[in-house]
């Protein structure tokens, strides 16, 4: 960790400032978890927040570690480096609805710190115009901006250090108290974090992003004690009572923290006082119940939220916002210059990604199923904070799949051929899952190691993981057709075993390159059909060759065949196999499905 105070803005400032953030969220994330009740209620704000932070730490600290090394000149990182550095880091591991957009503020700051690509440093009023450059470029990422919100903060620091003069740590300064004030009348703008009593949670992490940047700037923590919405968070008011940060105090401004904090009471909840018609102060653009378009609070809601990274020219993501706007709520596009980070509430999973496909190359596609319980309460009260019992997570090869995953329940992680995802991202999915109990599904021979090391990490953090070996996403799909998450557990992990191990497989691909195989040599360029992993069929033709791999399948009998098949599979394949099982094996179903970009032209399932 860089020393503080640091007199300017430098590559050296980004360091320690990343540092800091990602402390103070961390101190902080099990208690902006807690008060997370909008846009959904979650309680993973804090989380995604320090997630997010930590990408951008991370990605600072390999500029530095490239320059110490040896691998870059002499000379230390300038500021547009690392500035660079934070603003991409963010970008690629933004998580959630807070998340990503703090990924855009940290972007918009970038491109002010780095708008000099020689200069070494900026003073006061390049902070300050960073501060708005941020808050502007949020807001413009935000399909349906309310009042009441991170952005509501995100603009209230940008004001305060606009009308402030001096150095880094005084613009700093002004910035937080701005942004305190904004915070503490958070439940007045939006009616749900009034009747939860509580302020609005990424908020409250911007407030401890920006007491951080004080900290490098000052030295002097302003501390997180006074500020409100951590400590004795009070529970819904009373019928009849309204709750009112606007006091005649914020109606001023707050001055300090501690400022900030009395405003909420000595305990850290929100003052209350009785409304005229016990009602809360007036709301953002949509009303103070609104969501992003206007609806009230009444228990509906997407079912699911879906992140990726995007690779995409301007006018295709000016597109996918359009479409995506017409899908769902809480969209959020960040990001520029070909890469963009994608957010969106859907009830329809399968097609945002297919939106995505369309717009440019996803990846890193991150599906999370909100639960009954927490995703979305009526009239916005606090829901209970109890983990849904039991939940799958499953690696899945093909953005078609995953649609067909989530609506199963299961929490789907994208795994693009060549690109199979880390133990961490499986913990990760694991965590979001927020269940007591895991069921984890590979779906991949060559991801048990990964698998195995991911379920080890969350049992050491209280989850039950059990790890069903599934070596395809056929035998994925056989497992989850059995799941029943109101048996017992360990009978439900042996049904969905038997399920697995009952399902023979194969996938039909093509050689790249030539090979000995247990059917002979290949050639580059060969149809090669594998059956439960090794090579049986060589062939020409991609439907010649599948038939040959099903019927060696269904040789030793069979009820339900399941296609899935790739982008690159060839017209007709999918007729021509269904015409074979049902002109030659009587009784036996066929299921077919579209896997997308999976890496295999086809798969086949027999059980």
């Amino acid at each position: 960790m860089a020393q503080v105070p640091q007199t300017f803005f430098d590559a050296l400032a980004v360091r320690t400032w990343c540092g800091l953030a990602l402390s103070a969220l961390g101190r902080a994330r099990e208690e902006i978890d807690a008060i997370n009740v909008y846009p959904v209620a979650d309680g993973d704000t804090g989380t995604n927040l320090y997630l997010t932070v930590e990408s951008a730490a991370t990605a600072v600290e390999a500029v530095f570690a490239g320059h110490e090394a040896g691998f870059a000149p002499v000379q230390p990182p300038s500021l547009a480096d690392a500035a660079h550095a934070m603003a991409h880091g963010a970008l690629i591991g933004a998580r959630g609805n807070s998340g990503t957009i703090l990924a855009q503020l940290l972007r918009g700051m970038a491109q002010v710190l780095a708008a000099e690509r020689e200069a070494t440093h900026t003073d006061g009023a390049g902070l300050r115009l960073a501060l708005r450059q941020a808050a502007d470029a949020a807001r413009q990422a935000v399909a349906h901006p309310v009042e009441g919100t991170v952005l509501t903060v995100a603009s209230a620091a940008a004001d305060a250090a606009g009308g402030a003069e001096g150095d880094c740590g005084t613009i700093a300064r002004a910035a937080h108290r701005g942004a305190c004030a904004a915070l503490a009348a958070t439940p007045g703008q939006l009616a749900v974090l009034g009747r939860a009593g509580v302020v609005d949670a990424g908020g409250r992490g911007l407030v401890a992003v920006l007491a951080a940047l004080v900290e490098t700037f000052t030295g002097e923590s302003p501390g997180l004690r006074g500020l409100p919405g951590l400590s004795g968070v009070s529970g819904p008011p009373a019928p009849g009572e309204a709750v009112r940060a606007g006091n005649a105090r914020l109606s001023r401004g707050a001055q300090s923290a501690d400022d900030c904090g009395r405003a909420f009471g000595e305990e850290g909840g929100i003052a209350r006082d009785a409304g005229k018609d016990g009602e809360a102060g007036a709301g953002g653009e949509h009303g103070p119940d609104g969501d992003e378009h206007g609806r009230e609070g009444d228990g509906g809601g997407p079912a699911f939220e879906v992140i990726y990274l995007l690779e995409a020219d301007d006018a295709a993501v000016a597109r996918l916002r359009r479409r995506l706007d017409t899908l769902g709520d809480s969209l959020v596009v960040v990001g520029g210059d070909g890469l963009w980070n994608v957010h969106v509430h859907v009830d329809d999973a399968g097609a945002a990604v297919e939106a995505g496909v369309e717009a440019g190359r996803p990846y890193r596609i991150r599906i999370t199923h909100f639960g009954a319980d927490d995703a979305h309460t009526r009239g916005g009260e606090r829901p209970p904070r109890e983990r849904a019992q039991r939940a799958v997570v499953a690696v899945v090869p093909g953005e078609g799949l995953v649609g067909l995953y989530t609506e199963a329940g299961a929490t789907a992680v994208l795994a693009r051929p060549g690109e199979p995802p880390a133990s961490g991202e499986l913990v990760e999915a694991v965590r979001r899952a927020h269940a007591r109990e895991v069921v984890l599904l590979p779906n991949d021979a060559d991801l048990r190691h990964t698998a195995a090391a991911a379920a080890e990490q969350a049992r050491t953090e209280g989850i039950r993981v059990a790890l069903i070996p599934t070596r395809s996403a056929v035998q994925g799909i056989a497992a989850l057709a059995v799941h029943e998450p109101d048996r017992r557990f360990d009978e439900d992990v042996v049904s969905m075993t038997s399920a697995a191990g009952a399902t023979r497989y194969a996938e039909v691909v093509v050689a790249v390159r030539e090979s000995w195989t247990m059917a002979g040599i290949c050639q580059a360029g060969d149809v090669l059909g594998l059956v439960d992993g090794d090579v049986a069929v060589i062939g020409s033709d991609v439907a010649a060759t599948a038939e040959g791999v099903l019927d060696r399948m269904l040789s030793a009998g069979g009820e339900l065949v399941t296609l899935v098949l790739g982008d690159e599979a060839p017209d007709g394949v999918a007729e021509r196999l269904e015409s074979r099982v049902r002109e030659s094996y009587l009784a036996v179903d066929t299921v077919v499905y579209r896997g997308g970009r999976q890496g295999a032209l086809l798969l086949i399932g027999v059980e």
